[in-house]
């Protein structure tokens, strides 16, 4: 919940030109209340005379301090208002001051405090003979309108500083929301060049740490793994083209980019591991309807991460792929492949330790679960997805 705007956020600084016609129009004002009274008090009243100058002159010295104590500056404006003319004119300026806070107990009560001054003020005044009761009206509503105008004055600066507010509010939010979407587009752009290429790169390091490892190879299949390297180097690159063109590509598009791979795209993913010299038995009993786009995407990366997985922590053994799923029950994807102990292996390959948090991201996002786990030496990875209508 927004806290209340407090009249000191709203009140602008006030330069030596705002206050400079303030105070001018101020003495103004006394000028024209005092000039009618004054000759009558240096003749018959000396010392009203002095007071009325000292008091006037003193409210003119606390008009500095109106706005870090307004009702105390326009109290004793409005007392000294009852007896000296020449505080006319600071009293109006002190009341319009008050008023701009909008703050209705302050003003209700100084108002009325003034109010009685004034009339108290037409009532003693020896100038005024059969006027007495036009110049009170008068008087009050000079202080009533002076009142509405610092009504209207804060107001308006209320209602400025709140647009002020909302602006820098909304430019803030909307930079949040530039940076925000950044992190997902770099977020996004790295997960997609961790699925693109890792799968390719593992394959391509793989044979070649086999060629550096296993010195007794015979001539043909030198020739297979320097192939398998050669093949899946072409494709790393080509795939590698495709996403840094995702990052040049400044043209705003609701399609996902490519690569995109789909559900069709599984079986080639399949083979190419077996052509890499991995063991995969592949089963997919999805035959009648096939999954959606999105899932079919999620799908095939969870797989691609499955195979290269095995490929670095289980390197000849057998990868199992299993596929379930209809419209009613949602699709599983099932991944499985032995732990490798006993036997000598390459040296490992470097691990990101991203690939199952990005898939775990990718299912969520999907609106499906992703869990794994080591079961009778085996690890499992299951992929549970929802089959949209």
């Amino acid at each position: 919940m927004d806290s209340p705007v407090t009249p000191a956020a709203y009140q602008p600084p006030l330069r030596w030109w705002n206050s400079g016609w303030r105070y001018a129009l101020a003495a103004m004002t006394s000028g024209v209340a005092w000039l009618s009274l004054a000759p009558w008090q240096w003749r018959n009243s000396p010392l009203w005379a002095v007071a009325d100058l000292v008091a006037g002159l003193a409210c003119f010295a606390l008009l500095p301090l109106r706005r870090r104590y307004p009702v105390t500056v326009a109290l004793i404006c409005s007392f000294a208002v009852a007896f000296s003319a020449l505080a006319a004119g600071p009293h109006l300026l002190a009341m319009a001051s008050l008023a701009t806070r909008r703050r209705w107990p302050e003003i209700v009560s100084v108002s009325a405090v003034a109010v009685v001054s004034v009339i108290v003020f037409t009532l003693v005044d020896p100038s005024l003979t059969e006027d007495r009761g036009f110049v009170s009206v008068l008087s009050v509503l000079v202080v009533v309108v002076v009142v509405a105008i610092g009504l209207y004055v804060g107001s308006r600066r209320e209602l400025l500083y709140t647009l002020r507010e909302r602006a820098r509010t909304a430019e803030e939010q909307q930079a949040e929301r530039v940076a925000q979407a950044r992190v997902a587009e770099r977020t996004r752009l790295a997960r997609e060049m961790h699925d693109v290429l890792a799968h390719r790169i593992s394959l391509v390091a793989m044979h070649a740490g086999a060629l550096a490892y296993r010195e007794d190879l015979p001539p043909e299949q030198v020739r297979e793994a320097s192939g398998v390297i050669r093949d899946n180097a072409h494709l790393a690159l080509t795939e590698l083209r495709e996403v840094l063109g995702i990052l040049r590509d400044d043209t705003p598009s609701e399609a996902p980019e490519p690569p995109q791979p789909s559900w069709d795209d599984l079986p080639d993913l399949i083979d190419g591991a077996r052509s890499a010299g991995m063991r995969v038995l592949f089963d997919d009993e999805i035959t009648a309807q096939r999954p959606p786009e999105r899932a079919g995407r999620t799908a095939y990366r969870v797989v691609q991460e499955a195979l290269t997985n095995a490929h670095k922590h289980a390197p000849g053994t057998t990868v199992r792929i299993a596929l379930n799923g209809s419209p009613d029950d949602g699709v599983v994807v099932e991944a499985r492949n032995p732990l490798r102990v006993g036997t000598p292996r390459p040296p490992a390959l470097p691990e990101s330790g991203l690939g199952l948090a990005g898939m775990s991201e990718r299912a969520q996002l999907a609106g499906g679960r992703l869990s794994y786990r080591i079961v009778e030496h085996e690890f499992v990875l299951v992929l549970a997805l929802p089959w949209p209508t």
